[in-house]
This record gives structure tokens, sequence and C-alpha cells, in this order.
């Protein structure tokens, strides 16, 4: 790009940074120095291939959505927790509230996140063990009881059963008296990723397609600022990918539910918007900056040249961080902070929407009060004290950040166009289905984690504590522990509200969603009577089972 077109790229930069909103606060060094809200080539150079590159707040968004960069809001402190019953954890969402989070983020039990209720055999031993135990509409008022919904956004961690999960969470904000227009949030929905790594699935990939659709289409007409879809590449990621698979096969999963959007008649610069993403920072600082940088790029160009996108938002590519669960370690678990910290400031430097840090002990138990303290501090500190909210992008233009960056979205568009050729009819969601079918997706990350492990083992890959600087004076840690009471109180519980219920209406709301389920009506509406009428998980996902059967994957060696 030569340095007029740098230049006119500036001025276009200084005009929307100069419109924008910014936050009041002080942008200068701990010494005091003037910082400028971005950097750039000099005036007057040169600097090919800069299009690539660019300005915060402009295609193709590789530094960032905004001009202002972080100047204008920072990322959403946004702590992902849930253990026991749902009183339970209302008081964890309680503290993290009053302690400075700004969302919330909802981990379910076993049990929920494979669509069954506390008191069903398979659910023995499970409930509200790692994640929150939530089997009808009656839990998620609890809840949330003295959070509303309304001006609080919440983020939920559910895929098989998390469109029942989501009616739940309606009919809860409808009894606090929110306007359900209003309600923003995201739900995980991702069910692709769950036939590619995590393995939570219910039903066949074709009727959870249905379903997703259908929650599209609800969303984009009765709650246009809810994002039914977070793309996660966070589990793809733990279960042992590289950088540059976890991007791929992430975004390859988005350009397979726009392709859903597409398919059902919806405009692709109205549901595009409720598409956000969900992302792994991983340990290796510049490597974790450059795939978030590359993520923006690459979803831009798609959505604008292959899937006809012309509206700003639709190109965006928002998304959630977590800090890697796999790089923790059980041993000299306090390395864990600093780890976290690290993964945590690769999240920002990369220009995250929201971030979740891991605590210190969750490689041995869910976080204790205080280590839940500490993952949330630890984003404070780098929010408050580090001046890394300064400057958008501030490693943009960085010889080695810029070479990551295209070396990883080179990697990703090679894998792109191997899914393609996976299909029948050249469309992305065709590769995945057969990637899933043969079992594509799980070999490669199989053969990477193996890889990886092998290099630990080896001591070619240093893990400190585990296979270097092995001696340590720390004391044993104090972990929580969820009573088995828990489990016992739940599905008492859970006993007296089927005891005291309509059943009659709910066998009547279980059967109208079965006859809806047989027809090409939207199902929101039939699964929201169901909910309102207190049917459980178990029952709205045992129906559906019923009549459209389970998912076996078949056995590979």
């Amino acid at each position: 790009m030569d340095a007029a077109e740098i230049a006119a790229g500036r001025e276009r930069w200084q005009r929307r940074y100069d419109a924008a909103r910014k936050r009041d606060a002080d942008f200068t060094t701990l010494s005091g120095s003037t910082v400028d809200p971005v950097y750039g080539p000099p005036d007057g150079v040169e600097y090919p291939g800069f299009e690539r590159i660019g300005w915060p707040g402009e295609f193709p968004y590789t530094r960032g959505l905004y001009p202002t960069g972080y100047r204008g809001r920072t990322w959403t402190i946004r702590q992902f927790a849930g253990f026991g019953n749902a009183r339970q954890t209302n008081e964890r969402y309680k503290m993290i509230l009053a302690a400075g989070g700004g969302g919330l983020s909802v981990a379910f039990d076993m049990p929920t996140l494979m669509g069954r209720d506390s008191d069903e055999p398979q659910s023995l031993g499970e409930v509200g063990h790692c994640g929150v135990a939530i089997d009808s509409a009656a839990d998620m008022d609890v809840l949330f009881d003295g959070i509303p919904l309304q001006d609080v956004t919440t983020s939920m961690t559910i895929s098989g059963p998390a469109v029942p999960v989501f009616c739940m969470y309606l009919v809860a904000a409808e009894r606090q008296g929110a306007s359900i227009k209003d309600l923003d949030g995201t739900l995980q929905t991702d069910i692709f990723k769950e036939y590619i790594a995590q393995k939570e699935w219910l039903f066949e990939p074709e009727p959870h397609l249905r379903l997703i659709g259908d929650l599209m289409e609800y969303c984009a007409r009765e709650i246009p600022r809810y994002k039914p879809l977070s793309v996660s590449g966070y589990h793809i990621r733990e279960a042992g990918s590289t950088a540059a698979q976890e991007l791929a096969y992430t975004l390859a999963d988005g350009f397979g539910y726009v392709e859903l959007g597409l398919s059902r008649g919806l405009d692709v610069n109205t549901f595009a918007p409720g598409l956000s993403f969900f992302f792994d920072a991983h340990v290796d600082f510049f490597e974790e900056i450059a795939k978030f940088r590359a993520a923006r790029r690459i979803w831009a160009r798609h959505l604008r040249d292959d899937y006809g996108a012309t509206s700003e938002k639709a190109l965006w590519l928002k998304f959630h961080t977590q800090t890697a669960g796999v790089s923790l370690t059980a041993q000299q678990p306090v390395n864990n902070v600093v780890r976290t910290a690290v993964e945590a400031l690769a999240a920002v430097l990369g220009g995250t929407n929201s971030l979740h840090t891991n605590a210190l002990d969750e490689t041995l138990a869910l976080p204790t009060d205080e280590s839940a303290e500490i993952a949330l501090r630890t984003q404070q500190v780098i929010m408050e004290e580090t001046g890394v909210v300064n400057v958008a992008d501030p490693l943009g233009g960085s010889w080695y950040v810029e070479a990551l960056t295209d070396r990883i979205e080179a990697e990703a568009e090679e894998i792109f166009t191997r899914i393609r050729e996976l299909g029948h009819d050249g469309t992305i969601t065709a590769g995945i289905l057969r990637g899933i079918e043969d079992g594509w997706f799980t070999a490669n990350i199989a053969e990477a984690a193996f890889a990886y492990q092998q290099a630990v083992e080896k001591r070619e890959k240093k893990v400190v504590g585990v296979n270097a600087h092995l001696g340590t004076v720390a004391k044993e840690l104090e972990i929580l522990r969820v009573s088995h009471e828990v489990e016992v109180a739940q599905r008492r519980e859970l006993g007296a509200r089927k005891e005291n219920r309509d059943g009659v209406r709910v066998k009547a709301a279980l059967e109208h969603l079965v006859a809806v389920a047989r027809t090409g009506e939207n199902m929101i509406p039939a699964m929201l009577d169901a909910v309102r009428a207190e049917a459980t998980l178990g029952e709205i996902c045992g129906v559906l089972k019923d009549e459209w059967g389970v998912y076996r994957e078949p056995a590979r060696f």
C-alpha cells in the first residue's frame, strides 16, 4: 500500500475515532507520558500489504472492531461459574457481580449438559459436581433470583439441550417481568463442536440443526440483541488441537451456521450479527494473539465475499475468550496463576470482547471463593494497572506478530479447502457432516494431541512443575467439595415439584411439542409452553429422543 492510501486510511480512522464515545479515563503511561490511541506506519512511508493490517474499526478488522479499541469500552469480565444447586450458584453470581464482574456465564452439571433430570439413574453421583443442576424453569427462577436479567448479559455454556434450557431462561425472565425483546446474552448451542470434540450431543446432526435453525429464526424475530449461537473453538483446543486447527474448525463451523441461516431464507445481514465465537487462550503468547487477529480477518472476508454480507456488523467477529484449562497443572497449582495471567493478557492484546480467567485450583476441583476472586482480580489488574487498554492493537505492525497472523491464516485456508473437498456439493456444511461421519476431525485432533504429549514426555516442551523445576515448598491446596446432600436435596425438590404441578397440562404440552416436531413449524413457541407448564429438561429431551432417536458415535481405532 502506498503512502497516500495509508494516510487516507489514517484520516478515516481519525474521523471515526473523534466521533466515537470514549471512556473518562487516564490514557497515559505509568510515568505520565501521553500515548496515541493507535500507531501505524510513519507519515510518507509505503508499507506493502498494509491493507491486510489496516486501522482499528475498518475492514478487514485485523486490528479490532472499533476505532477506539478499549478506550471506548473495555472487555466484559464474564466469569464462568456454577456448582451445586441453583441457590449456591446464585450466591456465587452475586459475589462476582459485587466484585466487579460485568456479566454472568453459567456452568451446568453433567446431567443438565446431557439433557437428563437429576433423578434419572444415569445422573447418580454427578448432580451439581461440574456445574449447577437445572431441571426445570423453577431452578432458573432461583438461579437468577435478585439478578435482573433485563440488565445483566448472561452466557450459557450448553449445546445438546441448549434450546430447552434457553426456553427456561426466557420463562424465568418473563416471571421477573423483564422485556423479552431487550434481553442480551449468548447461548452456546454449537452442536458441530460436540461431534468434533466435546461429545455432548443428544440426537443425530440433522435434528440438532433443525432446532438451531428454529432458534436463529426466533431470536432474529423476537430477541434481536440476543446471540443464539456461540461457535466454540475452546473445546476443540482443549481436546488437543493446534492453534490453526482450533481457528479453522471453529470458523468452518461458523460458516456452516451461516449456510443454515441462508437455507432458512434469513437475511445474512440480520442473523450474522447474532453469531458470536468462543476461543481458547493458550500459553504460547504471540501465537494466540496472532490467532485472534487472523480470526477477525478471515471471518470478515468470507462473510463478504462468499456469503454476500454487506453490513458492517455482519462482518464483525465478536468473541469471548477463556484461558486454557488444559494448560493448568495439578502439580504446583499456584503456578497456574501465572499461566492464566499470561493467557488473559494474550486475549486482551488479541482484542477479545469478553474474558473468563480460570482459577488456580480448577484442575483439581471447582474453584473456591478465594481462587475465584484471584481469577477475577487477574483481569482487573490487567485492565486497571498495565496500560494495555490505552492503545488499540499495540502489537500491530510487529514483524513477528504479522508473520504469525499471516501463517495461521494460510494454514486455516488450507483446512477450509480440505473440508469443502470432503463434502459432496462444495459447501462447508456438507464437508463438516462428512468429516464428522468419517472421524476426520477427531483423528486430526488426536494426532496433534499425541505429538504434543510426546514432546512433553521427551522434555522438548517444558512444563514447570511437571517435567522441569520440580522442587517446591508449596503446601497442598484446600479444594471445594460438593456435598452428596446437594444431590439428595435436588432429587427431593424435583420430586415435590413433579407432584405439585398440573400433570395433565404437562402431558398435553409435551404431546403438542412432538406434534410440532413432525411439521415444519418453528418449535420454540411449543417448547416455551412446555417449560411454562414446568415440564422438566429430561422430559422435553426424552420425548424428542423418542421421536428422533439418539446419536451413537461409530467405534474407531
